[in-house]
């Protein structure tokens, strides 16, 4: 649902969405009925009850799940009658049923799921909850009956079944409105459920919207609340805890314990006997069996040269080519001959035997694959067979590129065809696939090869131990194995083969599968040469387009044998439609490869189901078992006719969750039914073992992996001895830990158990295990849950893939779904939490995240499955761009560390010894003592007659007298020229002027408030004087932008009435601007003060220059907006003003003959003070560059220092960024033009922030190329009470070039990031888990004390522990100016006493956390030094859980995740904490952020994020010293004002 979150959005969705469920008068039709041909897959028939019922228990919690918001751009507007439904045959264009081969989410995956319930809901009414986007009728919720007879007319059903559906929209709410029961008539045991007409629908409540009705007043209208519907609904369903608390913890390498799960003392428990392994039958040696492969191609190419061996099928269906045994045979000696005579040199042959080879063929060509399969096995080569690399990016070719290098592959076989077919360079040359070796390409086609002299024949010798081929297997994480298979195991598998399928020669036999390996190879390649069988290959493309075609064939050849999947069962029956000559009697056994899913099962009832008519007899159907490592492992054998199918298991999935074996009686709902797979191969010996730790034989009532002993099986990965030994060489024991043979077994891969009987069952595949919370999942049966929740309505082709990724110390369901094309944004989040719900009720296990991704995106398998790991590295990369995205963390994590609970601190009561308080020095610190320092300033020895005070006013008149032409000020502009500059004669003289032009155009009093409405530039400093001669206080406030009147003139407008300014004086323009058009829009011009302009000043001076009575009286006022968006103004002394003039002097060594670059704001603190007050009292020049300039040209500042020499420097963190991403890619152009920094001393960043390190770090090193020490940059720390108490390193880096004192540097210390949300700090080295670096702030300032406090108790703290901030200083600021003379916050802040100590010192309260370090070094005067550390601000600090979190390092970390978040800022609302990124890039990506942002928080910060916000570039606000306004932005985004890309909430 695109859209907003705001209380207006709501009301116009939620009167469009319920309009069609409101009461209507009778007579009229509530539905528009339009008919859409249904091809329901079986999927629904069997399921939809399980689900269903497991939906209806959710009703009862009623889940609220707020939909997410969308930009319009993002949803794709379809509609759905403009999607025209697949024709009756749709099942053709079909492509594949489910997942990636071997992977978790299967081909397979897409299979119905009939004994899933096992007739549980027998006779009980089929409700059916109507969440969908279409009315109930839609879901013909058919009952699979006991009676074979309805189960007949299923398809029947199926192909007339015509689907009525309404075309208004369902409210997008899963929470439980009543049940709409329709009307349901059982027919037969099929049930199909009619539309509710007129008069159900006004028995009907209306349904609200989430928990609308909370917000109602009485008329029904919502309550206008700041808080959106949406979010309401989110907080409501947040409050119900989801889990019970667990009880025990461990400690993870910390304080911060981490949940861990117990096992449950109710858990099922296995309690049989230790099972007995099972021997398979004798392998019978019949008399005429070959002694190997090749000799029996070798017999069957001599004595029937003319029995057909294999036919092809072109897409038709038409028989494109058949080969005889004899062309075979032929066929192969020829490739044998020229594999080993034609490559290379007679004397350096580029292949010899043992060699291997890839083999490199498409699926629809079968027999130039049987050609050089041969071959190769003629000439002792060992052939690879592997996929054709489709371009040069194919999911997995890259991997299989590295199978083929580590087995050492030079020479790939191919057809002529896939030859012209493989990507080519614009040369001609096949290029180099990603990952591969490099390769010689060799085409097998006759007419390429040499023929072989008469005398040449192959070598032919019984089976041996030689490997004969290799067959690849991808594993769960996408690495590719190459499998070995010696000569003797592929005789002997042919031969097991054999006798359990009871082959005989001439048989006929059609293969869907893939033959290059597994059941396809063994079957359909190497069994029937053994047996001089005829294979008719049904190749892919062919089944695409007509699903019957293998049925057809089956039909038309009378084939005795057929191997398929139940995906091309499943889709038969799609597409299947009553064909007249279908008959199956000849069908003597049907080959289910994926018998062993447990899934397989409804797709083999469903079959037989529908075509015993058409002769298929049920005992045909033989399901088997097998893995790439040991082969076949079980296969069921053709019964003899009329003897009853074997029983099945009925089990509890809460049991097997557990792993073990309980036949469900009572839960309905939550059941597997398994079919056996047969017994064990002939000559094989079969036990299950324990999944963890030592190989030890499972109990008969436990579920373990199948083990397997035998000569045919694999016998190594290829070149990986590790993994060898742990799967082709386990050697399981009993109880009492004794070996149980002394042959080894191999690992299947295979979870399962030995049932009764000796029948295998199989549950589940390693592979596709998923351990959460201490329970195992199987991929494949949540993806047939999800499947369930009507899969043919909205999976596009049941495309869902089930992974899991780890977060936080456990694993994490993921499930990802390939959406129809004409499912809308209701429909999409209807299914989301209706398959939320059905795998919570079936599974009982959470979902963490959800992702739908439009069709035909994900990554796909060589034959059109799900390419698993790749679609999970997508996932975590943010790379697979889904179209909605539901993240569960809220439900799922259940391990989060215990909330803290606060633990009181020390009291007064606790002892202090000297400076320690409980055993750790108290955390205190000061700058060196103003009093001791010698003082060479002459302005003060001239002034201060009889110890009377220094003012400002008066140094610049002594300046004006003594060095009248002395430059103090120079401003640049853009191009870095002179603008103008300020001699202190002139400055005196202007000065003068404005305090004439005050005192008789304003006709202002002693005290009365000016405000300064000007440019960075000379007006502002003229005007300030100016107003200190005339007895003003003046207030520096920055002028409104002209692009942007609308937000930034209110400011101006506030500042100006808060600090009671009686007149406003400006420049010509700004004056015009105040009052213009659209300065009228955005504030009420009519009530400015008097504006008076500067440009043209009075010729006359005043009177009298005014001189202040009392050093304590207002010097000027120092407004500014702090981060949290309060205006905060303070009042400066004259005294505090001159003693922080002083202070800066001393500490930065200003001397007249100093020059000083300044790239700063001149409207608040320090960045005030340096450009407008500093060069008087010390007398050095200024170099003054607005910041706004480096917008045109990046370089500017950097080129004034370099240009000027300049030692010191002065920037903001949003200058530096500037030149950082401006200037990145100039610097070699820069060095060309002689920009030179090496003589920078000191580049102090002034902040009132936690010094941001990466910065400052990436721009020393970027600049370190122009000459910039890289211990140059330093930063400084002020906050409203106090404008710097740090400052400035002078680092001693050229020896004699600095004088004056050489303070250490800067050090940078790594502490643990918990221990911080603990209040506490604890040092960590570099790099260590959890380790935040912080920079020191600066050093402190001479004449400043400052001590640590807990802000609570007000009480010292230890060194090891973060408090308050608190400063004693002559330079303190005196006091809030607020126009409601708020007295208390006024004392607590500026007048602060400790609660015990040290109770007479006044000290002024920061609000800043942070933390002293008495470090190693020493400065000038030989004292240790020690260095403070500012964390964050108190007020921007997060309670969440009981710990204190600073929104900069959940951002950091959230900044890292993707290249695409440029930004990001957190806030809390209503203790859930809400994540606001930037995206750089398409808005496609938006939805990859989601997932990616909370698992980074999840891992690094133990915090859940209720909301991800993503939004344009620009949208955080930041103000003008480059720190983020988190509370503007938390307040437009409760009012609805950032107009979002997407906005996720997280359940």
């Amino acid at each position: 649902m695109a859209g907003d979150i705001t209380q207006k959005g709501y009301e116009k969705k939620r009167s469009k969405l319920i309009g069609a469920y409101l009461p209507q008068a009778p007579g009229k039709t509530v539905f528009k009925k339009h008919l859409r041909l249904c091809h329901h897959s079986l999927y629904h028939y069997v399921h939809t009850e399980a689900v269903q019922a497991a939906l209806a228990k959710h009703k009862e919690r009623k889940m609220a799940v707020p939909m997410p918001s969308k930009r319009r751009s993002l949803v794709v507007q379809s509609s759905m009658d403009a999607y025209t439904p697949p024709d009756t045959s749709s099942g053709s264009e079909e492509e594949d049923g489910g997942g990636g081969g071997g992977t978790s989410s299967s081909q397979e995956g897409s299979i119905s799921m009939e004994h899933w319930i096992s007739r549980a809901i027998h006779g009980t009414s089929s409700t059916t909850t109507t969440t969908s986007s279409t009315a109930s009728s839609s879901s013909s919720s058919t009952r699979s009956g006991g009676s074979g007879a309805a189960a007949g007319r299923l398809a029947d059903v199926l192909a007339q079944h015509v689907h009525i559906s309404s075309n208004h929209s369902a409210p997008p709410d899963v929470t439980g409105y009543t049940n709409n029961t329709a009307n349901a008539t059982a027919t037969d045991g099929i049930q199909v459920e009619r539309a509710p007409g007129a008069g159900t629908a006004a028995q009907r409540q209306t349904p609200k919207y989430g928990n609308a009705e909370l917000m109602e007043t009485g008329d029904g209208v919502p309550v206008s609340s700041r808080v959106s519907a949406k979010i309401q609904q989110l907080v409501n369903t947040l409050k119900r805890p989801k889990r019970p608390p667990l009880r025990e913890f461990f400690v993870d390498d910390f304080e911060e314990l981490l949940e861990v799960q117990q096992p449950d003392p109710n858990q099922p428990k296995a309690e049989g006997a230790q099972m007995v392994p099972m021997r398979g039958e004798q392998l019978g040696v019949v008399t005429n069996w070959p002694p190997s492969l090749e000799a029996a191609l070798q017999r069957w190419g001599t004595i029937s040269p003319k029995a057909p061996c294999l036919t092809t099928m072109d897409t038709n269906g038409k028989p494109l080519y058949v080969l005889t045994y004899g062309k075979l045979w032929s066929r192969s000696v020829k490739v044998a001959y020229n594999l080993l005579h034609k490559l290379g040199t007679k004397q350096e042959p580029l292949v010899r035997p043992g060699d291997r080879v890839a083999l490199v063929f498409p699926n629809n060509d079968p027999a130039s694959f049987m050609t050089a399969f041969y071959g190769c096995l003629l000439a002792e080569v060992v052939p690879v067979p592997i996929e054709v690399p489709l371009t040069r990016k194919d999911a997995g070719s890259q991997q299989i590129g590295f199978l083929l290098g580590s087995c050492g592959v030079t020479v790939a076989l191919t057809s002529d065809a896939c030859h012209k077919g493989l990507p080519k360079s614009p040369t001609g040359e096949i290029p180099q696939f990603k990952g591969w070796p490099k390769v010689m390409w060799f085409v097998t086609e006759s007419k390429h090869l040499s023929k072989p002299p008469r005398d040449w024949f192959p070598h032919i010798k019984e089976a041996n131990q030689d490997t004969a081929y290799i067959e690849y297997k991808t594993c769960k994480d996408g690495s590719v194995l190459g499998v070995t298979v010696m000569r003797i195991a592929m005789l002997t598998h042919c031969q097991a083969i054999t006798q359990s399928c009871s082959y005989t020669e001439a048989e006929t036999i059609v293969n869907v599968l893939d033959f290059k390996k597994d059941v396809g190879l063994w079957h359909a390649v190497q069994t029937s040469v053994m047996n001089m069988m005829h294979v008719i290959s049904i190749p892919y493309a062919l089944m695409k387009v007509n699903p019957l075609s293998w049925i057809q064939k089956v039909c038309q050849y009378k084939a005795k044998v057929a191997c398929v999947k139940s995906r091309d069962m499943h889709w038969a029956l799609v597409a299947h439609r009553d064909q007249r000559d279908i008959n199956l009697s000849s069908l003597r056994m049907l080959v289910v490869a994926d018998g062993s899913n447990p899934w397989s099962i409804s797709s083999c009832d469903a079959f037989l189901n529908v075509f015993q008519t058409k002769g298929l007899k049920p005992e045909v159907i033989c399901p088997c078992a097998s893995s790439p490592e040991a082969l076949t492992v079980a296969i069921r054998r053709p019964l003899e006719e009329g003897t009853t199918p074997p029983g099945r298991g009925i089990l509890s999935m809460q049991g097997l969750s557990h792993g073990v074996i309980r036949v469900d009686s009572e839960e309905k709902l939550s059941v597997l039914t398994l079919q056996d797979v047969g017994s064990v191969m002939p000559g094989g010996l079969m036990c299950v073992v324990k999944l963890e730790g030592v190989p030890q034989l499972c109990k008969t009532d436990e579920i373990g992996e199948l083990c397997v002993s035998t000569v045919a099986t694999g016998t190594s990965y290829y070149g990986l001895a590790g993994m060898t030994k742990n799967t082709f060489e386990v050697f399981p024991v009993s109880n009492n830990g004794t070996p149980i043979s002394e042959f080894p077994f191999t690992r299947t891969g295979l979870l399962g158990f030995i049932g009764p009987a000796g029948l295998i069952f199989v549950a589940g595949k390693m592979d596709g295990l998923m351990v959460v919370g201490g329970r195992r999942h199987n991929a494949d049966d949540i993806v047939a849950t999800a499947l369930a929740v009507e899969p043919m309505k909205f999976v596009y082709r049941g495309r869902i893939a089930v992974f899991s990724i780890t977060v936080l110390h456990d694993e994490r369901i993921v499930v990802v779904a390939e959406q129809r094309p004409d499912s809308t944004e209701e429909d999409s989040f209807q299914w989301m939490s209706r398959v939320l719900q059905a795998i919570d009720g079936i599974h009982q296990v959470g979902v963490y995240c959800l992702a739908l991704v439009p069709s035909n995106t994900l990554p796909k398998t060589p034959l059109g499955g799900i390419h698993l790991s790749e679609t999970k590295q997508l996932f975590l990369e943010g790379a697979l761009h889904p179209c909605n995205v539901l993240m569960c963390p809220h439900t799922c994590v259940t391990n989060l560390p215990k909330p803290r609970q606060k633990q009181p601190e020390i009291g007064p009561a606790s002892v202090m010894v000297g400076n320690l308080v409980s055993g750790k020095r108290i955390a205190q610190a000061s700058g060196r003592d103003l009093g001791q320092i010698e003082d060479n300033d002459q302005a003060r020895k001239v002034c201060v007659r009889g110890g009377s005070f220094l003012f400002l006013s008066e140094v610049l008149q002594w300046r004006a007298q003594t060095t009248p032409d002395h430059v103090l000020y120079t401003l640049l502009n853009s191009r870095g020229t002179i603008a103008s500059s300020l001699t202190c004669v002139q400055l005196h003289k202007r000065a003068e002027k404005i305090a004439a032009m005050l005192a008789e155009r304003g006709h202002l009093q002693d005290g009365d408030h000016v405000a300064l409405v000007y440019p960075p530039g000379i007006d502002l400093i003229v005007a300030f004087y100016g107003c200190l001669y005339a007895g003003c206080v003046p207030i520096t406030v920055r002028p409104p932008h002209p692009q942007n009147i609308a937000t930034t003139l209110p400011t101006v407008k506030m500042i100006v009435e808060v600090s009671r300014s009686v007149c406003v004086m400006t420049t010509q323009v700004i004056s015009k601007l105040l009052r213009s058009k659209e300065a009228s829009a955005a504030v009420d011009v009519r009530t400015w003060p008097p504006v008076m302009d500067t440009d043209d000043l009075p010729k006359k001076k005043p009177p009298l220059l005014y001189k202040p009575s009392n050093p304590d009286t207002l010097a000027y006022l120092d407004f500014s907006v702090s981060t949290t968006g309060m205006l905060a103004g303070v009042k400066m002394s004259h005294t505090a003003t001159s003693a922080f003039c002083r202070s800066i002097k001393l500490q930065c060594e200003l001397y007249p003959s100093r020059e000083v670059a300044i790239c700063l704001d001149p409207y608040c603190g320090l960045g005030f003070v340096l450009w407008c007050l500093c060069s008087v009292y010390s007398g050095h020049q200024s170099i003054l560059i607005p910041p706004s300039e480096l917008e045109v040209n990046p370089a500017l500042w950097l080129s004034a220092v370099s240009q000027y020499k300049v030692r010191d420097t002065f920037c903001s963190y949003s200058v530096m960024e500037l030149c950082t991403k401006g200037l990145g890619l100039q610097t070699d152009s820069l060095k060309a033009r002689g920009l030179d920094l090496s003589r920078v001393r000191t580049c102090v960043v002034v902040a009132e922030e936690r010094p941001r390190i990466a910065l400052t770090q990436s721009f020393s090193k970027l600049f370190k190329d122009l000459g910039l020490h890289p211990r140059a940059v330093s930063t400084s720390f002020g906050c409203r009470v106090n404008l710097a108490i740090c400052l400035l390193w002078c680092s001693h880096f050229l020896a004699g070039v600095s004088q004056g004192t050489s303070g250490p540097d800067p050090t940078t210390v790594y502490v643990d990031m918990r221990a911080l949300r603990h209040d506490r700090v604890r040092l960590v080295e570099r790099g260590s888990p959890h380790s935040l670096p912080l920079m020191e702030s600066g050093k402190i300032l001479p004449g400043v004390r400052i001590i640590i406090a807990n802000p609570e108790t007000k009480g010292p703290m230890g060194e090891s522990h973060l408090g308050e901030i608190w400063v004693h200083s002559g330079h303190n600021a005196s006091g809030y100016f607020t126009v409601y003379g708020d007295e208390a916050l006024q004392s607590d802040h500026f007048n602060s006493r400790l609660s015990f100590g040290d109770t007479q010192t006044v000290w002024a309260r920061t609000g800043y956390l942070g933390f002293l370090r008495r470090t190693e070094l020493t400065d000038a005067s030989g004292e240790r030094h020690d260095a403070l550390y500012v964390v964050g601000a108190l007020e921007e600090a997060m309670e969440l859980r009981g710990m204190r979190y600073h929104p900069i390092d959940i951002e950091t970390s959230v900044i890292r995740t993707h290249k695409s978040i440029t930004e990001c800022a957190v806030f809390t609302w209503t203790n859930l904490l809400v994540v606001v990124v930037e995206l750089d890039g398409s808005e496609q990506e938006a939805l990859d952020l989601v997932p990616l942002v909370t698992n980074v928080v999840l891992e690094e910060h133990y915090l859940i994020v209720g909301v991800v916000v993503v939004v344009d570039i620009g949208v955080i606000p930041i103000n003008s010293r480059g720190e983020k306004q988190r509370m503007h932005l938390r307040d437009g985004f409760l009012a609805d004002q950032l107009d979002p890309i997407y906005v996720a909430y997280n359940m």
